[in-house]
């Protein structure tokens, strides 16, 4: 059972926080990031896709890389959700900090749930950076807001 106070860290994240970059967005409804991704969106969240396939998703311009964002978009990212596969989140990672050596921010990197990677997590902590694998930022926040369970993917 996790602890209470890992589960107050996550409850703060997700109240105090209000700007996400979603790093591997999908402009497919279908896809798991789409619908987290959307459902952040309608509950209050500023979304700042990133995929390099695609211009635009959820009305808001996609940019290819964390790096590739406008430096006045970039100093307000506050969360990273990371929706790549485990072997690219060390690069996503690396962005993370340039960024965070600049602006300060971000505050926060999220895994999704499948997505560890404890080498590039360690990185992470050592630069000041809040890290949360394995879990579901949407998943997360509908439990705290009473929204009942939400499922996405057979999860």
């Amino acid at each position: 059972m996790e602890s209470s106070s890992r589960q107050e860290q996550i409850k703060n994240i997700l109240l105090r926080n209000r700007v996400i970059a979603i790093v591997g967005l999908s402009k497919e409804a279908e896809k798991d990031s789409h619908k987290v991704a959307a459902y952040l969106q309608r509950s209050g969240y500023r979304i700042i896709p990133v995929n390099p396939f695609v211009d635009e998703v959820l009305a808001e311009k996609s940019y290819k890389s964390l790096l590739d964002i406008p430096p006045e978009i970039q100093k307000t990212i506050e969360i990273v959700d990371i929706f790549r596969k485990t072997a690219d989140v060390p690069t996503v990672v690396d962005q993370v900090i340039q960024l965070r050596l600049v602006w300060v921010k971000p505050l926060v990197v999220w895994m999704q749930v499948g997505i560890i990677n404890e080498e590039a997590a360690q990185r992470a902590r050592q630069a000041g950076i809040i890290v949360v694998m394995d879990r579901c930022l949407m998943v997360e926040y509908a439990a705290f807001h009473r929204a009942g369970p939400i499922s996405i993917g057979g999860r």
